[in-house]
């Protein structure tokens, strides 16, 4: 579903804000991070108005090989090129960046958790050094046995990296998520295999899978700028709000239509369903979303719902 029209077409309104923003460069980036098979950028440029989509380069990047028939427009790369201007889309990518996991013990220790190739867990030796640092920051475990984190540093590092791709623009990060004011205490470490939740065998049966400490990643990319040249303001939102600023609501057609216009009606109904399921509480909805410009961009203002006719 994230790969679906609608949402596409969302995310190609976004990268049409930011083009106004930014002016209209002569050269418009677009970097679906995480590719999969490039089903998102092969939407986003089918949403894009002629004129935009004219001067847009458009990357995938994924890890597996380049599907085939895929638009020779879309360049597919292993990792995202440097010099960026414009928008950079990472769409349950950092939930899939490993991590460890922290739980207390007997003695109110924090301790790293080890796993077994046949799912068993055991406790490790304390977490130091600036994973303790990390945990004492962003996620402080109090001395209750069985409390859990995952401690987010590698996804940091991955974030802050990805950003650094953009000279000017905006990276996006859209995964289940967490912030500082409610983690979960025992963690979300989970395991999905076709599908449906399993226990986290690391035996490479099951995905597996946790939520992300966004306002730590967040702050990551803060971090690497230069003294004295302060980032403009990272922004957090839940799925649904950055999907209804960007146009998808879930508004059912007016019945009406059905008589008027049968095949409207039909089609105005599907995509108010997926635009529903996009933004449900509970599901797909429940999605957070990480705006985090470079330059001179305000993320807010690009999500500032407007009328279409005002859209690029």
């Amino acid at each position: 579903m994230h790969a679906s029209p609608l949402f596409a077409g969302a995310v190609a309104r976004l990268l049409c804000r930011v083009d106004a923003a930014l002016g209209r460069p002569a050269v418009l980036d677009f970097v679906d991070l995480a590719a999969g098979r490039g089903e998102l950028v092969t939407g986003v440029l089918a949403a894009l108005p002629a004129e935009v989509a004219a001067r847009t380069r458009a990357y995938a990047v994924e890890v597996a090989a380049r599907p085939e028939g895929l638009d020779p427009r879309i360049r597919w790369l292993r990792e995202p090129p440097h010099g960026l201007t414009g928008l950079l889309f990472a769409n349950e990518w950092l939930d899939n960046v490993p991590v460890e996991v922290a739980e207390v013990d007997a003695a109110g220790v924090a301790r790293r958790v080890l796993v077994r190739g046949d799912g068993a867990q055991r406790l490790g030796e304390p977490v130091a050094g600036a994973e303790a640092e990390w945990l004492a920051r962003w996620w402080p475990l109090t001395g209750e046995e069985g409390l859990r984190a995952e401690i987010g540093l590698p996804r940091d590092a991955a974030w802050a990296s990805a950003v650094a791709a953009l000279d000017a623009g905006l990276a996006v990060a859209a995964d289940y998520a967490h912030t500082a004011a409610a983690r979960p205490p025992f963690g979300t470490l989970t395991g999905f295999r076709q599908g449906r939740e399993t226990e986290p065998v690391p035996d490479g049966s099951c995905d597996i899978t946790a939520h992300v400490a966004l306002d730590a990643c967040a702050a990551a990319h803060t971090a690497r700028c230069t003294p004295g040249h302060a980032p403009p303001d990272a922004l957090m939102r839940p799925q649904r709000e950055a999907l209804h600023a960007l146009g998808v609501t879930g508004v059912r057609p007016p019945l009406a239509l059905a008589s008027t216009d049968p095949a409207a009606y039909v089609r105005a109904l599907a995509s108010a369903s997926q635009a529903a399921e996009l933004t449900a509480a509970g599901g797909l909805g429940d999605f957070w979303w990480l705006l985090q410009p470079v330059g001179a961009l305000d993320a807010a203002a690009l999500l500032v719902d407007v009328a279409d006719h005002e859209e690029q």
